[in-house]
């Protein structure tokens, strides 16, 4: 699978593409998306005490569905389902919307489509608004999800109660802790986050199962000293 990272280029995913058919689809939806970021917007709605008397110009053109839209869901029929998710991340990227548009897109999405949300999300979304749509993902048990949703937007920006949840959610449904950015950032001297995960470990060893690696290796990176068994 292409997986979307801040180091893929339109050359990069271009040239994973499967066919010439492909490559030219892609292109037009670049260009599409292009288009979009940089049409003029609607302007605000008119103040309705000065309507009756002041003159106002048309709105704007401002489509329901843009084509950059439609060619975001379609985008694994055309690029092939193992570049979709890097396609689709660069879509949004170059379209630029809004965290009003990228919630919907995720709503109505299908799970490939919520995935590419999320990685597309550090790029898009200076703030915490958009930190509804990790907790959804992270309600789930689809571990591609999950493992999207623990990217840099949810370092930069899920709060510490959330965060470490992340954390133990990939450990309980196998997601690698490599997936989770800046895990080493983040652990470092938590001391919550090392209870939550010794407490995880003495669950397992008393129910005779074997402590993962990933978790040994998140509770050193606490701070904590871990034997081995």
């Amino acid at each position: 699978m292409l997986t979307p990272s801040r180091s893929w280029t339109r050359a990069d995913i271009a040239a994973r593409l499967p066919d010439d058919h492909a490559r030219a689809w892609f292109a037009e939806a670049l260009a599409d998306a292009t288009r979009a970021a940089t049409a003029p917007q609607a302007p605000p709605a008119a103040d309705p005490v000065r309507t009756a008397t002041t003159p106002q110009a048309p709105p704007a053109p401002h489509p329901a569905d843009p084509a950059w839209q439609l060619r975001f869901v379609t985008a694994g029929r055309h690029c092939g389902q193992d570049a979709a998710d890097a396609v689709r991340a660069l879509l949004l990227i170059e379209a630029r919307p809004g965290t009003k548009t990228l919630t919907r897109l995720y709503r109505e999405g299908s799970a490939a489509e919520r995935r590419a949300v999320l990685h597309a999300l550090p790029s898009l979304v200076d703030g915490p608004q958009a930190t509804p749509l990790v907790d959804d993902a992270l309600r789930t048990h689809d571990t591609r999800l999950i493992a999207a949703a623990v990217g840099p937007y949810a370092a930069a920006h899920l709060a510490p109660h959330a965060w470490r949840h992340a954390v133990l959610k990939c450990l309980f449904t196998g997601v690698p802790l490599s997936a989770v950015a800046d895990l080493a950032r983040r652990a470092a001297g938590d001391a919550e986050l090392a209870r939550m995960l010794a407490a995880h470990a003495a669950e397992r060893t008393a129910a005779g199962r074997e402590v993962p690696r990933d978790l040994r290796h998140a509770l050193t990176l606490t701070g904590t000293p871990t034997e081995e068994p």
